[in-house]
């Protein structure tokens, strides 16, 4: 019979706190076993600022996801986003210094580590050290030096950090609601496992989530990561422009952006309505939807103004395989027509696929982080090096490996 890792997700996110149970088969196929989504309280942007609400949220998601699947979560893979986190990239260079000059794992480790000794504010703390490719004496566009002859041995790497103290205040609620941490994961990075194909990778793409309060982007080149932002806007800026312009509440606001709003004003007729509710009158009053489309696609177009200024800055030409979008922002109708227009380049939205069990509500983009994150943990029991956050003594992949000695002989 095939035996299953179980392994559990969590994405603390400024609208929701979500919990994923999910079995990891021998082959890699994803089973969703449980899943726990709340309100979230405690957050803003991503960054938590109530450490009581934020607890109380996770602890609720976490409870849910158990009844549903009868198993008992005592460790996550957590996702951390918030405008703290930042990237930039490294080399690292080393002598191969086995007996016949062949490239050993404690030689990629020991580049990796060179690679990693960057000068780092001693506020912000590393979340990941991704592998980008190798240069075997010279030799460019390696994927695995591992074998290989050679006499000096060269990586590439991504480097993401964080605000130490962000990442200290995140540990401190999930850790408070009985969840121990097996590694924090970049929300962008988890969305990327969850939505973007491999040939997308290698083409070059960037990947944007479209959370409440940020917009998490990665882009990829070569398969690998090569920047990591944070942009601090999300949905919660498109409604709270709705509440003001139309003088209403915010809940009527985001029920209307759901249920009528749109980025794409082509198409809506000069005489459509739409009933809200007024602060301040009792009776409330109809308004044209093309006036709430309107606010609408000028704060969408300046967010996609942000993001395609920013994928400037990160490298011209890089990305022809052009943006994946996913989030639950992402779900606006016409954000990939207006995506297109302002970028100028390939739009999709996408979530989560190639996945089974109890998916009927996750399989859109507003579950391409949690989803995303089981990816992530799944990946990592494939064998791949991973150098991550570091949650304690002994490091969480470390950790993992060695419970999994008891379940993979």
């Amino acid at each position: 019979m095939e035996r299953e890792a179980v392994l559990v997700g969590i994405d603390v996110g400024t609208s929701k706190v979500c919990a994923l149970i999910g079995e990891v088969s021998r082959d890699g196929r994803l089973t969703i076993m449980g899943h726990g989504t709340v309100p979230a309280a405690g957050l803003k942007k991503g960054a938590v600022v109530n450490i009581d609400q934020t607890v109380r949220s996770i602890s609720d998601a976490v409870v849910r996801a158990e009844r549903l699947s009868g198993f008992k979560i005592d460790r996550a893979f957590v996702s951390i986003g918030g405008n703290h986190v930042e990237s930039q990239n490294s080399t690292g260079q080393v002598a191969v210094t086995a007996h016949h000059r062949e490239v050993t794992r404690e030689d990629i480790n020991r580049a990796i580590e060179v690679a990693r000794a960057v000068s780092i504010p001693s506020n912000r703390e590393v979340l990941h050290v991704e592998r980008r490719g190798f240069i075997v004496d010279g030799q460019e566009g390696v994927k695995d030096p591992l074998g290989m002859s050679a006499l000096r041995l060269e990586v590439e790497t991504h480097i993401v950090t964080a605000s130490a103290t962000a990442v200290q205040n995140l540990s401190k609620c999930v850790q408070a609601a009985g969840v121990k941490i097996d590694e924090l994961v970049v929300s962008s990075l988890a969305s990327a496992e969850a939505v973007l194909t491999e040939t997308e990778k290698d083409l070059g793409v960037a990947v944007a989530d479209i959370g409440a309060g940020t917009i998490d982007l990665a882009m990829f080149s070569e398969g690998s990561p090569f920047q990591t932002a944070v942009l601090p806007v999300g949905g919660n800026n498109v409604t709270n422009d709705v509440a003001i312009g139309l003088k209403t509440s915010l809940q009527v606001a985001e029920e209307l952006k759901l249920q009528h709003g749109s980025c794409d004003l082509r198409g809506i007729a000069d005489d459509e309505v739409v009933s809200v509710s007024v602060l301040g009158e009792d009776a409330g009053r109809e308004l044209s939807r093309l006036e709430l489309c309107m606010i609408i696609e000028a704060r969408m177009r300046e967010t996609f103004e942000l993001l395609r200024d920013r994928m400037a800055a990160a490298g011209p030409g890089m990305l022809p395989a052009g943006i994946v979008l996913t989030g639950g922002g992402a779900q606006l109708a016409g954000a990939a027509e207006l995506g297109r227009e302002v970028l100028q380049m390939p739009v999709r939205i996408a979530g989560p696929s190639g996945i089974g069990g109890l998916v009927d509500t996750l399989l859109t983009p507003a579950y391409a982080t949690p989803v995303g994150l089981l990816a992530w943990g799944a990946a990592g029991l494939g064998g791949q090096d991973l150098v991550s956050y570091e949650g304690g003594a002994s490091g969480p992949m470390s950790r993992i490996r060695e419970a999994l000695r008891g379940i993979f002989p």
